[in-house]
C-alpha cells in the first residue's frame, strides 16, 4: 500500500496545480485568437528596418517641407534659417535620429549646438551640446524641455554622432477638447535611457507652464532652427500599432489529452 501522505500530495499537485500524474502541467490558453505578426526585416548598424519611412537618407530634402535654406553637406541636413517639418503627418511612432553639434564648438549654455526634434510639430525633446556645457537642467540634452531632464547626461563631444532612439504614444483628446490620455515618451540617447514611459504635462514653451490643446491624431515631425548649424542624418521612423486579438472564448486549462477545463 502506497504511503497516504506520497499520495495525497499527488492529489494535491493533480487538483491544485494543475500537474498530471504522469508529470506534465495542464496549458493554459487565454482564449485570444491573436493576428499573426507582420515580419519585419530588421535594419543593421542602425540602419531602417523594412517597413520604416525614410524621412533623411543622406541625398536629398524632399520628405521635408522648408527645407529650401538648409543644406546637405557630406551626407548630413545641416539646419539653416527657419525650422523644417515632415510632408507626412505622424501619430503613435518609432523614432531614430542621429545629430551632430558644430564644431569648433561656440558659444555656452543654450547658444551652444541648439536645435529640437517637436514630435506632433508640438513636444519638444532638446537638441543641445550638453558636452561639457552648463545650462539648466530640463533644457540640456535629452530633456523635455521645461519638464523633465534625462536621467543622464550620455552626450558625445562636438563633431561626433548623437543617437536618439525615441518611442512616442501620442495625447488622446475628447470630442470636446478635454484631454483623454496624455502623452508619453520612452527614449535611449547612444543606447542609454534616458526617458523611460515619460508623462508629459502638455506642449513644451519657454514662456508658460505645458498644457494641452486638442490637436489632430496625426502631424507632422519638426526639426528646429535655433541658429546654430546643427547636422543631421539616417533619420527614419516607423508607426506602431496596437497588437490585434478578439477574444474568442473564456481563459482555460488544456490537459496532454486535449480537455479542456474552464478557470473558475
Amino acid at each position: 500500500m502506497r504511503n497516504l501522505k506520497w499520495v495525497n500530495g499527488l492529489a494535491f499537485l493533480t487538483s491544485v496545480l494543475g500537474v498530471s500524474v504522469c508529470g506534465h502541467a495542464d496549458e493554459y490558453l487565454n482564449g485570444i485568437e491573436w493576428k499573426e505578426p507582420a515580419v519585419v526585416v530588421p535594419g543593421e548598424n542602425g540602419g531602417a528596418p523594412s517597413d520604416a519611412v525614410i524621412l533623411f537618407n543622406g541625398k536629398d530634402l524632399s520628405a521635408w517641407q522648408g527645407a529650401e535654406n538648409w543644406k546637405i553637406d557630406n551626407g548630413a541636413m545641416v539646419s539653416g534659417k527657419g525650422d523644417v517639418r515632415t510632408k507626412e503627418s505622424f501619430g503613435d511612432c518609432q523614432l531614430h535620429i542621429e545629430w551632430s553639434a558644430p564644431t569648433p564648438a561656440v558659444g555656452s549654455g543654450q547658444g551652444r549646438g541648439n536645435s529640437g526634434i517637436f514630435l506632433m510639430d508640438t513636444y519638444e525633446l532638446q537638441v543641445l551640446d550638453s558636452y561639457d556645457n552648463k545650462t539648466y537642467s530640463d533644457g540640456q540634452a535629452g530633456a523635455i524641455y521645461k519638464q523633465t531632464p534625462p536621467q543622464v547626461n550620455v552626450t558625445r563631444a562636438p563633431g561626433t554622432w548623437n543617437i536618439y532612439d525615441i518611442i512616442w504614444t501620442a495625447p488622446r483628446f475628447k470630442e470636446d477638447g478635454a484631454l483623454a490620455s496624455p502623452a508619453y515618451i520612452t527614449a535611449l540617447h547612444n543606447g542609454v535611457l534616458i526617458l523611460n514611459h515619460f508623462e508629459l504635462k502638455g506642449d513644451t514653451p519657454f514662456h508658460r507652464p505645458p498644457a494641452y490643446t486638442k490637436h489632430a491624431d496625426r502631424l507632422p515631425i519638426r526639426l528646429q532652427d535655433h541658429g546654430n548649424p546643427v547636422r543631421f542624418r539616417n533619420i527614419w521612423i516607423r508607426e506602431t500599432k496596437p497588437v490585434v486579438g478578439k477574444a474568442v472564448k473564456k481563459p482555460f486549462l488544456r490537459d496532454d489529452k486535449g480537455n479542456e477545463k474552464p478557470i473558475e
